[in-house]
């Protein structure tokens, strides 16, 4: 029994010896250029797209609202709510129903 006892000791003590380690060459690490849209552009629309201007493009690109679905007035007035109660955007209150109308007048399918 001494013996297995000695012969398990002796082979943890190989097993958990100092191996030599595997080392993988490190990746190359390259720069890529990537091009982004531009990102100044307005709202169309002068003062009836002051507010939205003035609120959602800290957030948004024109485009990319521009780009979404057109969905019914409610939906867009659930989206505006969204933006404020969950992503915490600083939309004043008086500025929601001028943003509404006018995601409703570009981009409604009522």
């Amino acid at each position: 029994m001494r013996h297995s006892i000695a012969v398990t000791v002796a082979l943890c003590a190989v097993l958990l010896a100092s191996t030599p380690a595997w080392v993988q060459p490190a990746p190359a690490i390259k720069s890529t250029a990537v091009e982004l849209p531009a990102g100044d552009a307005l709202f169309s629309g002068g003062s009836s797209a002051d507010a939205i201007n003035n609120n959602c493009l800290a957030c948004h690109s024109a485009d990319m609202v521009l780009n979404q679905p057109t969905l019914p007035r409610s939906i867009w007035e659930a989206e505006v709510r969204k933006m404020i109660k969950v992503y915490r955007a600083p939309i004043d209150e008086s500025d929601v129903p001028a943003i509404v109308e006018y995601l409703v007048k570009v981009k409604s399918s009522d």
